[in-house]
């Protein structure tokens, strides 16, 4: 079965054993389709692994750490020298909802670290073969977080927020070279890391259609894939209103009461 026109055949998804990334290889799957994933449980990446190939995808899914700059250089070489890859999506990432204290720079070290310099190490290897082909797309995933800073969720905002930066600045020059960057703002997705975090959710959305939708704008080569729409613009709103969106977000993070 031929595959649609603006379809990639060879797709590269960190962070693939759960929740977005989960979701995304699920999305793709399909005959004709080479799916690399990569992701820290091995079981659970099992289990994925095998709802994609039942739909007629070629799979090779490793345990990975995105941390491990060898190791993703490693990695996304041989998946390259494999079959050039169409699209990387760079979508390994943790939280830790608000529970992020004003003096744990340990913390946010870690999620730097995953979130950000994890990114890197996805990104540095995947352009390598892209640029040199002068074709390929790299989806970076950041979040609506990035559009605001969060008591007790500062360093995953940072995070997010240097992601979505890194994403604007590459874009123009490697759409010079052949290369889309596009980057993903989530907002609520039901996932695993996204449960029991003690904080409202509004518009939240299932996983399954969060997945498809950005499948749809990253076949349109949409830049900036941030949704939903309305809370969207809310977070770019209280952007603008510094005092009371600090007075919100305390409310919202059950900081309210703290002096």
């Amino acid at each position: 079965m031929s595959l649609p026109p603006n379809t990639p055949r060879t797709i590269l998804i960190t962070g693939a054993s759960s929740g977005i990334g989960a979701a995304l290889a699920r999305a793709y799957a399909g005959p004709g389709v080479l799916l690399a994933l990569g992701g820290r449980d091995a079981a659970r990446l099992e289990g994925v692994a095998a709802d994609c190939a039942a739909k007629g995808a070629q799979v090779d899914a490793r345990p990975v750490d995105v941390t491990d700059r060898a190791a993703m250089a490693g990695w996304i070489a041989a998946a390259d020298g494999r079959r050039p890859l169409d699209l990387v999506i760079a979508n390994a990432g943790i939280a830790r909802g608000v529970s992020e204290g004003p003096g744990d720079f340990d913390l946010v070290r870690t999620i730097i670290d995953v979130n950000l310099v994890g990114t890197l190490n996805t990104l540095e290897p995947a352009l390598s073969g892209m640029r040199a082909r002068r074709r390929g797309q790299v989806a970076l995933m950041s979040s609506l977080a990035a559009l605001r800073g969060m008591p007790g969720a500062h360093g995953y905002c940072a995070s997010k927020a240097a992601v979505k930066a890194l994403a604007e600045g590459l874009r123009a020059p490697l759409r010079a070279e052949g290369v889309s960057i596009n980057v993903i703002l989530p907002g609520f997705v039901r996932t695993p890391m996204n449960e029991g975090q003690g904080f409202p959710t509004p518009l939240r959305l299932e996983a399954d259609r969060a997945a498809r939708l950005i499948r749809r704008e990253l076949e349109r080569d949409r830049p900036v894939i941030a949704f939903p729409r309305r809370l969207a613009w809310a977070a770019r709103v209280l952007g603008m209103a510094p005092a009371l969106a600090d007075a919100l977000a305390m409310r919202v993070a059950g900081m309210g009461g703290r002096g």
